[in-house]
């Protein structure tokens, strides 16, 4: 089935907390017959509107085509987390690719938060960026690593983390399974459907059309390129795709790198007092489990609690139980708090969990497969896209490096995979193996 619509009703929003609290335009007109441009952009989440906004203003024509609503997808409902660095520590980047390629990487990861502060601020200043993320552990072999990668952040690259103890760890995240981990306060947290959609006005703001309700179900390769919807097409020198987890079957090479996964999250009711047991400083939280488990609070005091599992493409019925029951496990003082929303999101991962940045053709790039690291890299990609367009491919050369094979029997194996991976790891995640 189409990744577009599986779980979703076209063009309505999930009813999330993040939906509720924000302000959401008119749906933009769809596309009618032929348009030329400079770039199509496919997707309008961080990727392809970062790519559009920087084509932009540097003087290219860019029309971007949006199957649902600027916003709609993984960009507007993912944990808000502005991670640092990549799926990987960087003491294993430098053990698979050396210590050059590996500082390329950590310096690329560092633009990408730093070029996601400089947007929050100058575009979209109520999502509110605030610093700090904590990685919380569950054994004291598990506290021992992420010290070890602390360490080594610090004499490698001068990046300063703070290792975590049991005790210290507990006095911000009161949750009593974790035995350690570390803090990292040039990581942060965002409003993330405010971000994306202060994008979308910024990238408008500069000229460009964004169509919604305007599914790509067809790219005509050529010099130019056609790429063609319902009921238009546009005729452009170059394309970007950008739609991540959502993207159709349009492109084989895409797919076969990049698996589509879903995750959920919940919002309590405003807990008032009660969020000082669960959290004491404002940051976000994320800890070592495959299925990860990721929270913080929101402005109006509600804990944001995400990560249940998903054994399959389309949603369950009843996402609200499994989640609450993960939240409980570790903050069972929430036992009589009520979710207010539950809501998913389908974001894409690879089989090395990094990347996957690609030139499909020679006027096709995409940028895809962030496996839970989005938030900041996924609009890098559309940055380093939107200069190797422009004609300036080192950084976009520096990622496409990165270890990204396809998966095994490409896109037609993914889902059958993703069942027999999420089952499998889910059990690790129980054993504590």
């Amino acid at each position: 089935m189409n990744p577009l619509y599986r779980n979703d009703r076209p063009g309505v929003f999930p009813d999330s907390w993040y939906a509720a609290s924000a302000d959401i335009p008119p749906q933009r007109a769809e596309l009618r017959g032929e348009v030329r441009a400079d770039v199509v952009v496919v997707g309008a989440g961080y990727t392809g509107l970062t790519a559009a906004l920087r084509l932009a203003q540097a003087g290219r024509r860019v029309v971007v085509l949006e199957a649902h609503r600027a916003g709609f997808g993984a960009s507007g409902r993912n944990g808000g987390q502005v991670s640092s660095g990549y799926n990987w520590g960087q003491k294993d980047l430098a053990a698979k690719l050396g210590d050059g390629p590996a500082r390329a990487l950590w310096d690329a990861s560092e633009q990408a938060k730093s070029d996601l502060r400089e947007a929050v601020a100058a575009h979209a200043p109520d999502a509110r960026y605030t610093p700090g993320v904590a990685y919380g552990v569950y054994s004291d072999g598990a506290r021992a690593k992420v010290h070890a990668e602390a360490d080594y952040l610090d004499k490698t690259y001068g990046y300063r983390t703070e290792p975590l103890d049991r005790d210290a760890f507990q006095s911000i995240v009161r949750a009593k399974p974790y035995a350690g981990g570390a803090l990292d306060m040039g990581a942060g947290h965002v409003h993330p459907l405010r971000y994306v959609l202060g994008l979308a006005r910024a990238v408008e703001a500069a000229g460009v059309v964004i169509h919604e309700g305007s599914e790509v179900h067809h790219i005509a390769h050529g010099t130019p390129a056609k790429v063609q919807t319902g009921r238009g097409h546009v005729i452009a020198d170059h394309v970007v795709l950008a739609g991540n987890g959502y993207l159709p079957g349009i492109a084989p090479a895409v797919a076969s790198k990049v698996m589509p996964i879903n995750s959920f999250i919940g919002a309590t009711a405003p807990l008032g007092d009660l969020a000082d047991q669960i959290l004491t400083r404002d940051i976000a939280v994320a800890d070592e489990k495959f299925v990860v488990n990721y929270f913080r609070l929101s402005e109006d005091r509600r804990l944001l609690f995400g990560g249940r599992e998903s054994y399959s493409i389309g949603f369950p019925r009843d996402i609200q139980t499994a989640l609450r029951a993960r939240m409980l496990s570790l903050f069972p003082q929430l036992g009589d708090v009520p979710l207010d929303y539950v809501w998913g999101g389908t974001l894409g991962i690879t089989m090395t969990r990094l990347p996957a940045l690609q030139r499909v053709a020679p006027n096709v790039l995409s940028g895809a497969g962030f496996s839970g690291h989005g938030v900041a890299l996924s609009g890098f990609a559309g940055r380093v896209m939107a200069e190797a367009i422009i004609g300036q491919t080192d950084r976009f050369d520096v990622m496409a490096q990165l270890p990204v094979p396809s998966f095994p029997g490409g896109a037609a194996l993914r889902a059958p995979l993703l069942a027999l991976a999420m089952t499998w790891y889910s059990l690790r995640d129980r054993l504590g193996i």
